[in-house]
């Protein structure tokens, strides 16, 4: 079951915030000699949360979020417990829960690494790269990327091993690494064309990412911000990889 954090604090927000506004106006409970007990207790701890929440909703909605990589679809770049921090206004500015958007703040661009509903299953997050954007024609065969006629080339990486077989994919001005793990052949060849307001997404670990060749393009409006920073690292059970925090997401 996916709990949807968004809806929960945005209603424990406007209750605290009813409360203490009612208590202003018309309950005065501090000028009062004698008030309930449950009146007193309710209004004392929603002045108390409140502002709390309003706080954490306005920074969680406005201004990043934390998430969690649930699996291995973005190695080597991202990895499975690694914990993120994902800006919500590199691609506008969205109401809470309902996600309409109220202020245009920019669009993705080629390489950015993005946070996004699940178009089959909006209650579920993704992360994936850009790569395709509006007018862009797609294509994927045998692990060579194509954009509107142009091959994005990628050699072996310095520490390539067949245990980790790790590729540089250069991505307009966007160096990133990627994983292929499977040279000779691949399951989801294809190619696309992306139209207005659509966006085509591709995991890091190739042969191994439930992403636009599955699921399909990802509407404007699916989108939930940019992945930016690593903020830590923490599988259960082992230590956490110290090393990895702070690092910048590329």
């Amino acid at each position: 079951m996916n709990i949807d954090l968004a809806l929960i604090l945005t209603l424990l927000t406007v209750v605290t915030g009813i409360v203490v506004l009612f208590d202003k106006v018309s309950w005065k409970t501090a000028d009062r000699d004698y008030v309930s007990t449950g009146q007193a207790t309710l209004v004392e701890y929603s002045r108390a949360f409140f502002p709390v929440l309003l706080f954490v909703l306005v920074i969680r909605s406005f201004v990043f979020e934390p998430f969690r990589i649930p699996s291995g679809s973005m190695q080597p770049t991202l990895y499975n417990g690694d914990f993120i921090f994902v800006t919500k206004y590199s691609y506008g500015l969205r109401l809470p829960v309902s996600n309409t958007r109220v202020l245009d703040t920019g669009s993705p661009e080629r390489g950015d690494v993005v946070v996004f509903r699940n178009p089959q299953d909006p209650t579920v997050n993704y992360i994936k790269r850009v790569i395709g954007i509006p007018g862009d024609v797609v294509r994927y065969e045998r692990h060579n990327l194509t954009i509107n006629g142009e091959s994005i080339p990628y050699e072996k990486h310095p520490e390539w091993s067949a245990a980790s077989p790790r590729f540089v994919e250069q991505l307009g001005e966007r160096e990133h690494e990627i994983l292929i793990t499977n040279e000779l052949r691949t399951l989801r060849d294809g190619q696309w064309t992306v139209p207005e307001g659509q966006f085509f997404m591709m995991g890091d670990n190739r042969d191994n990412s439930q992403d636009s060749r599955v699921i399909g393009l990802v509407p404007e409006s699916h989108l939930v911000g940019e992945a930016v920073r690593i903020w830590l690292h923490f599988v259960p059970w082992n230590m956490p990889k110290w090393e990895r925090i702070g690092n910048k997401i590329q």
